[in-house]
């Protein structure tokens, strides 16, 4: 593939804001900006021009469709087509795109989980475009980001309560400013999401039925070499996957996606991308047109992209670090500057979020949990399930000076004398990086390390956005009233560390010891997702969002039961396909294998009598007893499953745990008969590819 001109790539299949200042009449664009940046109204006028230019722009870059591109509560993205063409009378047709089409869409909503929003009957529900969010050219298509709404005005989308946070958290934000003389049109909340997959080849995945039905292996003896070596990480990347990598970015370019860092991660066969932050919206925007793509384009090169949390056992998982932080034009909120004591804006900012996180901890935790990252949370490099953050030492001591009423002596900037004389001294960060911290200061951000590889991180960010917008909330009304505003903001800061300051830890979150002193300062430990996703129906948490105006009552229902439900769904297409994999593929290849050994012996023996056949009756026996135990764990799953289905309809909670707690164990009981019958069974037998080839390919 011709190397591409990067400049010049950039951002071409996007109707970005150069584009628009390009294209659009003058009055028409900066209509358009105030609709972006201020909220105002949209009107038909307005969106006639834009949606002509739209549609001749599209075109000259071969879209002979648009669609409105949104985010049901599946979780991904969905796509109705509708071509330009407009039939004429004489047999011509010409090329149509009307403002009101550009606006506003209407495809079929029953068939989307809407958790009890709709009933099956009631088909309407409309899309409505997001002018923050540029329209692209993808395959041939024009693509509108939009929001999805009921008939009745409800969201059924993901979109929807994410842009209602960001304006929560905007508002507030602004009032604290304004008290600090600053007076800003709105807030940004910036987030620059780390995604990290797997690649395998493309011949190894189409023999795994797990991997095609479920994108995680469900079964898989441990290879002789996993990690341990640490070797693959920051390695030299091998030629397919950095030819993938090399393709990947330009295609992400053209999209405007501003891919920046690519590299091997820990595990083998796994890799990460990560972006350059942009406003909260898009990023995530960004991150879906990621994943879709790195799908999309592995195939071409003889490779599969995995995004499943954890697709192998016995090496690290995969997440989608959220970094997180608020701007405002010219400034980043979370910068402690010089001088971070001093530094009172920096101060409330950081508080309010402390005081979000450790009020809210059981939503955030619920805003992660899944199917897949309950295998990942908590090992290999995944933070643990309980929700803690992490300061850095310098900052935990000053926090602690003002919560005490002592003082506060900074340490001098340590230099760091690497020893060789070619390399230069650098100051020593304030902060190390703690990788066992789900929820981590880095500088001028929050990484939030929970969210799993394969997520739609609007969750994440529409509970840390509503989360923070109520402490600010909280905090504007009683600064609002203060006669001494430095004196009160110093109150404020210093009773939010000591209300709050339990979690807030700088240790290693693996330890058991954290465990059991996590449970002594009262964090919430939920390991389980089908217990850890009702946290969105708890009062207090049904308050917030109804209160900062992000999501009903009634929403936020509806998105617990399509949780759970998705939850249960999942893990039953695990368990069926585990036992159809059992009956129809491994129970046969042993059986295979142990027929013949017994050929084998009977040979040996006629040939030879009395010879031994030591080595062939041990395996024989061994296999033997695996198969057996394959064959009954298979009848157990079966019965198991049977009794979770058997749960009425309506109690989606008792459903989910019927297969968390009663389901996965059996799941696990078959893997470990199978597992321990491949390791003995002949390799020419064996059905599946092994890890140590799927892992280790050259």
């Amino acid at each position: 593939m011709a190397p591409a001109n990067t400049k010049e790539i950039y951002g071409s299949l996007v109707f970005n804001e150069h584009v628009m200042k390009e294209r659009l009449p003058a009055a028409t664009y900066r209509s358009l900006k105030a609709t972006v940046q201020k909220g105002r109204p949209l009107d038909i006028e307005l969106a006639n021009v834009v949606a002509s230019v739209m549609r001749d722009w599209a075109m000259e870059k071969g879209a002979t469709h648009y669609t409105h591109w949104f985010q049901p509560l599946t979780g991904i993205t969905s796509e109705k087509h509708d071509s330009f063409v407009s039939p004429m009378k004489d047999g011509t047709a010409i090329m149509e795109f009307s403002g009101k089409e550009l606006v506003r869409g209407e495809p079929d909503a029953s068939s989307f989980p809407s958790g009890g929003l709709r009933a099956v009957a009631e088909a309407r529900g409309y899309t409505t475009w997001d002018p923050s969010s540029y329209a692209f050219v993808k395959d041939g298509t024009l693509c509108v980001p939009t929001a999805f709404c009921s008939w009745n005005g409800e969201a059924l989308d993901k979109k929807t309560p994410l842009l209602r946070s960001m304006k929560a958290v905007s508002d507030q934000a602004c009032r604290i400013l304004r008290l600090f003389g600053k007076d800003v049109a709105h807030v940004d909340v910036t987030v620059g999401p780390e995604q990290e997959y797997f690649l395998i080849k493309k011949q190894d995945y189409e023999r795994r039925e797990d991997l095609i039905l479920t994108g995680r292996t469900l079964f898989g003896a441990m290879p002789a070499k996993g990690q341990e070596l640490e070797e693959h990480y920051f390695g030299a990347l091998r030629p397919e996957v950095s030819a993938f990598m090399k393709h990947l970015d330009e295609e992400l370019w053209k999209l405007g996606v501003a891919a920046k860092t690519k590299h091997n991660e820990v595990a083998p066969c796994q890799h990460e991308l990560a972006p350059i932050f942009d406003r909260c919206n898009v990023a995530v925007d960004h991150n879906l047109l990621t994943m879709e793509l790195m799908k999309k384009l592995a195939p071409q090169h003889g490779l599969v992209c995995l995004l499943h949390e954890k697709p192998f056992e016995g090496v690290n998982g995969s997440g989608k670090h959220d970094n997180w932080s608020l701007s405002a034009p010219g400034l980043n909120l979370l910068d402690p500057g010089d001088t971070p004591r001093d530094n009172l804006q920096f101060l409330i900012f950081f508080a309010a979020v402390i005081k979000a996180v450790d009020e809210y901890q059981d939503l955030l935790r619920m805003s992660i949990a899944s199917a897949g990252n309950e295998h990942r949370l908590g090992g290999n490099e995944a933070p643990p399930a309980i929700v803690s953050v992490f300061v850095g030492d310098e900052l935990d001591a000053i926090l602690s000076a003002i919560a005490s009423d002592s003082e506060y002596i900074a340490p001098q900037a340590v230099k760091i004398d690497l020893g060789v004389d070619v390399l230069p001294k650098f100051a020593k960060d304030n902060t190390d990086r703690n990788r066992t911290s789900p929820f981590a200061f880095t500088g001028n951000k929050f990484e939030f390390r929970m969210p799993g590889s394969s997520s739609n991180i609007s969750d994440a960010n529409t509970v840390l956005n509503t989360a923070v917008a109520k402490e600010l909330m909280g905090y504007a009304d009683e600064l609002e009233r203060a006669q001494d505003f430095d004196s009160a903001v110093i109150a404020l800061v210093k009773r939010t560390i000591r209300d709050h300051k339990r979690v807030i830890f700088n240790g290693n979150g693996y330890t058991k010891q954290w465990e059991a002193e996590a449970a002594r300062r009262g964090l919430a430990c939920e390991p389980a997702a089908s217990d850890a996703l009702a946290a969105m129906i708890a009062p207090k948490n049904l308050e917030l969002f109804s209160k900062m105006g992000v999501l009903s009552q009634t929403e936020a229902r509806s998105r617990y039961e399509v949780k759970l439900e998705h939850y249960a769904k999942l893990r039953h297409i695990e368990a069926v396909t585990m036992m159809e994999i059992t009956r129809r593929q491994l129970v046969p290849a042993a059986l295979g294998y142990m027929t013949a050994l017994a050929n084998g012996i009977a040979a040996k023996q006629a040939a030879c009598p009395g010879i031994s056949c030591k080595a062939e009756e041990k395996a024989l026996r061994q296999l033997t007893n695996y198969t057996d135990a394959m064959s009954d764990a298979a009848d157990r799953l079966e019965a198991q499953v049977e009794a979770a289905e058997a749960v009425p309809e309506g109690q989606a909670q008792s459903r989910a745990r019927a297969y968390h707690d009663q389901v996965l164990p059996a799941m696990n009981a078959l893997r470990a008969a199978a597992d321990a019958a491949e390791a003995i069974c002949g390799q020419e037998y064996w059905p599946l590819p092994s890890y140590s080839s799927m892992l280790y390919y050259v």
